[in-house]
């Protein structure tokens, strides 16, 4: 049987990035809260935050990954977990994937790549239900995001997009709560 804790250090030790400690905290606070039936992921990487999301809520999971090999690991971790029924996975393009989809959730975990969240944005927001949660991980980018200075390296795109990103959704969602935790949070309300 699979453990968080061994798929955490298996993680570590591969560099894929999974959520971090406090945004765990956070997600299973907020999953508690909402209390959703209907839940898509974008981002599944080796399927950790997706068990948390399965573990923690009466929640269905549709998750998208773009690599076939993290997509095939993620297969074992729901398995492993005994919560591959309560989980659809799609390998592919998030952006492709999601203008197709037809059913509406009740809570978006956006892990993606953090370059295309202001590309998704308008489309997550029309898959939410009403008073449906957008819950974003990673929106300051390793601080840079609130730093005011222009950026000056390779991450300048994302960088530049993550915070008109948050400039959006503010203007969008009826109420959007920013954290500090982890590498920051944002959670908003539909």
């Amino acid at each position: 049987m699979e453990t968080l804790k061994k798929l955490r250090i298996y993680a570590k030790d591969n560099f894929i990035p999974i959520l971090q400690e406090q945004t765990e905290d956070v997600l299973i606070k907020t999953l508690k809260v909402v209390n959703p039936k209907n839940v898509l992921e974008i981002g599944t990487a080796i399927g950790y935050s997706g068990s948390i999301i399965v573990q923690n809520s009466n929640a269905h999971l549709t998750t998208i990954e773009l690599d076939k090999n993290r997509y095939e690991f993620a297969k074992t971790t729901f398995k492993n977990f005994n919560i591959s029924s309560n989980v659809t996975q799609i390998l592919g393009d998030a952006n492709e994937i999601i203008v197709n989809l037809q059913e509406k959730f009740d809570f978006i975990f956006l892990d993606g790549p953090k370059g295309q969240y202001l590309k998704q944005l308008p489309i997550l927001y029309n898959l939410l239900n009403e008073n449906g949660v957008l819950f974003a991980d990673n929106i300051y980018y390793h601080g840079w995001v609130n730093n005011n200075e222009y950026p000056k390296h390779k991450h300048r795109t994302a960088i530049l997009r993550l915070r008109k990103f948050i400039e959006e959704s503010k203007n969008i969602f009826k109420d959007c709560q920013f954290l500090n935790d982890g590498d920051g949070i944002m959670i908003a309300k539909k």
